[in-house]
Formats: C-alpha cells, structure tokens, sequence
C-alpha cells in the first residue's frame, strides 16, 4: 500500500448518529431505519468539526441513517452513494443483541464466525479490500460515512490486519476517525485519529 504522491490522502471515516437500534444494541444490518432526535443533533454537532475541511470526495452507504448524517453535517451537497460503506449484513441475526445470540452460541464473534444467511468475514473483508483499493487512486481529504463494524473493519484492513482484528476498533455514534499514513513514512497507513467526539 503506497499514498499517492499530490495531495496526501486522509479518509476522515464517520459513524452514523444514534438510532433506536443502536441505543438498544440491536445489530442493524440492511434494516434502513432513520436517526433519533438525538442522532440528528449528534450529526449537526459532528458538522461543525468538518465545517473548515475542503473535502475532495464526500462518500456514503446508501443506508438511511448515514444519509441523514451526511446531509445533517452539512455534506449533503456533493456525496456519492459507496455500496461497499454498507453495513455488514447479519442475516439471521439482523435486530437481534449480541447478549441474546450468545445464549444459544456462546463462542460467537461476527468478526470471526459471521451471520447465518449474512455476510461471513472473508465477504466483508473482500469488500473493505475492494474499497481501499479504489480510495487509493484518489487524494485529499475523503468523507466516508458508514457503520460501526463496516467501519471496524475498514480500520483493520487500511493497516493490514485479519479482519478478526477488527473486534478491537469500537466506533461509537457519531464518531470521526481519520486514517491515513505516517508523513514520515509515507508507505505506512495508520490510523491517525479513533473514535473522536464519540457520545
């Protein structure tokens, strides 16, 4: 992985507002549901940070709720709809708590196992991978707004790990995270900012 040479690329990567779901730790998959009250304050609070950026590319999953985000920071104008931003499909386990599948499978990580009739890792991964690749050809500052595990994942793979990995990169709400490379090594991605303004 190598930066492009003009303007450094810096991926300012953005986690959708509250949702009914999130607030209840309910796994929203494909399931298009819209913003809290609180998530659409979350999201014009989270604007006035990316007010000064002049961003090259503003992208999104097509999902109601980063929509909305976008749109409530203030981005609204220029975005491009991005498939591979969506959500990790849960399959069976869309709507459901992680408490709750942990009842009848007590080993499970979706990062590791999957979702029955959903995405396995190797399918997300691929999909994070086949992203980056096409974010690479670009440079300046890129908006992405996604999903807490998506996002996860886009994490762990910029840097080059399994996406099992990415179990470690909780996203909160409404949280900036940029990843980009090392200024003084310019070969080497790393994740510069995590979790930032999180509620």
């Amino acid at each position: 992985m190598t930066a492009n040479t003009s303007t450094p690329l810096r991926l300012y990567l953005i986690r959708h507002g509250e949702t009914e779901w999130s607030l209840s730790g309910r796994h929203t998959g494909r399931t298009d549901i819209a913003l809290t009250p609180n998530g659409e304050d979350e999201a014009r609070e989270l604007g006035k940070h990316l007010l000064d950026i002049p961003f090259a590319h503003v992208l999104t999953s097509p999902l109601k709720r980063a929509l909305q985000t976008c749109g409530l920071a203030g981005l609204d104008k220029i975005p491009e709809i991005e498939p591979c931003l969506a959500e990790w499909d849960y399959g069976e386990y869309e709507g459901q708590r992680s408490v709750d599948i942990l009842e009848q499978r007590p080993d499970w990580n979706v990062y590791r196992d999957g979702c029955p009739r959903g995405e396995m890792p190797e399918q997300v991964s691929a999909r994070a991978d086949r992203l980056i690749s096409r974010l690479l050809r670009l440079d300046g500052n890129i908006a992405l707004f996604a999903h807490g595990q998506i996002g996860s994942v886009l994490a762990a793979r910029w840097i080059g790990l399994a996406v099992a990995e990415a179990e470690h990169f909780m996203l909160g709400t409404a949280s900036l995270s940029i990843l980009a490379f090392d200024p003084h090594h310019t070969a080497v991605p790393v994740i510069a900012l995590w979790n930032a303004l999180s509620q």
